[in-house]
């Protein structure tokens, strides 16, 4: 009993958490209700970038929040009646845009994209999937001069971090990527960034890692989370009834997390939901795009993916399990297509998933405060490809009493759970 350990959540946090308090001699079973990699973690644009630093509450937002208010942007949308059922949470989401806490985040959330940029490295070379990695950056794209010089902040950011960056003019950024059209007069090439072509592939890949070396991956609901009367064990309880008990369990829901922690244990987690779409194309005329592209302007991502092009939407705050609203996809579209000689949708319907937010924009990482055995690996946003490795090396070395890479604190759980 002493070393064993349940994962709750099979994306790429859950999966990389197992992997490696496995590599560390524990005996480690994973639940979720689906394989693998195939719910969050499938649908994002697959980037591993420094860049990501930059919350979206940052200082920059107020001078943008009267233009977003009005729900009509590709970039961002919200139901009002959602955020007028978590206001606290909208409140703690302002306030946390004041430069004191981002500052006290971008320098945190460096610091674990950094670290998950060497994990990601290794395990996907031990996975057998280094193929799928690409090292050439991503690039920001300008609509206009004007745009350009609204992104100061974010470019003193990250010149302050030294995260290596070039600026393009128009013909620099069409030496690089020829295909684009002459839309954009300003890029920015953030070097310091990998991206992989197959996001959910690359979960799957590290599943059979962990399977290949004895760990085992049970697909069923879980029901509930207790601890067991007759010792100081957990007990995860599938709905069936059945249960498994271990000595700790990792909470690594995502989305789930917030509805499953006030089941099954009473916790209340102050958690929104970015949610996004996105869908595949093919490119026209054999048109070819060599690292993912963020349209600022259009308010999307264009991701070259083994699927095809892999557009991706801006945010959209609303329940987790609100019915699909098309109309930020519908725009991307119209957008990305000025950009690119994008063909024919690949797919008949788009895909819709929902990122974890809680109001700083960190993941909580390590042991739920007064319920001793219970970590906390949640709240990626969407952020959690860049994240989830090295979410997973602090959490395990939290879990045996080793030094961490780096300062924990700005993640701790009882900054929100008490």
């Amino acid at each position: 009993m002493k070393n064993t350990v349940a994962i709750l959540g099979a994306g790429i946090v859950g999966v990389s958490c197992a992997l490696e308090l496995q590599r560390r001699g524990h005996d480690v079973t994973i639940f979720d209700r689906v394989a693998p990699g195939r719910e969050t973690s499938y649908g994002n644009a697959g980037v591993i970038a420094r860049s990501s630093l930059m919350p979206f509450n940052n200082p920059g937002l107020w001078a943008s929040l009267p233009k977003l208010l009005k729900n009509n942007s590709a970039q961002f949308r919200y139901d009002p009646l959602f955020l007028a059922r978590n206001l606290p949470w909208a409140l703690g989401f302002l306030s946390s845009a004041r430069s004191s806490v981002f500052n006290e985040t971008t320098a945190a959330l460096d610091a674990l994209i950094q670290l998950s940029t060497k994990e990601h490295q290794r395990l996907l070379a031990e996975a057998g999937a280094a193929h799928r990695l690409r090292a050439n950056g991503w690039l920001f794209l300008y609509r206009s001069e004007q745009g350009f010089d609204g992104s100061r902040l974010s470019r003193d950011t990250f010149d302050k971090f030294s995260i290596s960056t070039q600026a393009l003019d128009a013909q620099e950024l069409s030496d690089l990527e020829p295909d684009l059209k002459h839309l954009f007069p300003r890029a920015l090439w953030i070097k310091d960034t990998s991206s992989v072509d197959s996001p959910g592939r690359v979960v799957e890949a590290y599943a059979k890692l962990f399977v290949s070396r004895g760990g085992r991956i049970k697909q069923a609901l879980v029901g509930g989370l207790r601890r067991a009367a007759a010792n100081d064990a957990w007990q995860i309880v599938e709905e069936d009834g059945r249960a498994h008990e271990v000595s700790r369990v990792v909470l690594a829901l995502g989305p789930w997390t917030k509805e499953f922690a006030r089941k099954s244990l009473g916790i209340s987690v102050p958690m929104a939901f970015e949610r996004g779409y996105h869908m595949h194309y093919g490119a026209a005329g054999g048109a070819t795009l060599g690292r993912p592209i963020y349209d600022t302007g259009g308010g999307y991502v264009l991701s070259p993916m083994e699927q095809g092009l892999r557009l991706s939407t801006g945010v959209q705050l609303t329940a987790r399990d609100a019915p699909k609203n098309l109309s930020q996809l519908e725009l991307a579209e119209r957008s990305a297509r000025e950009a690119f000689p994008l063909d024919r949708r690949l797919e008949a319907d788009p895909w819709l998933g929902s990122r974890p937010t809680l109001p700083d924009s960190r993941p909580m990482i390590g042991e739920c405060p007064r319920h001793p055995g219970l970590w906390l690996a949640f709240g990626h946003q969407h952020i959690g490809f860049s994240t989830g490795p090295g979410t997973a090396s602090l959490l395990a070395s939290m879990m045996v009493g080793e030094a961490c890479a780096f300062d924990p604190a700005p993640f701790r759980p009882s900054r929100f759970i008490h």
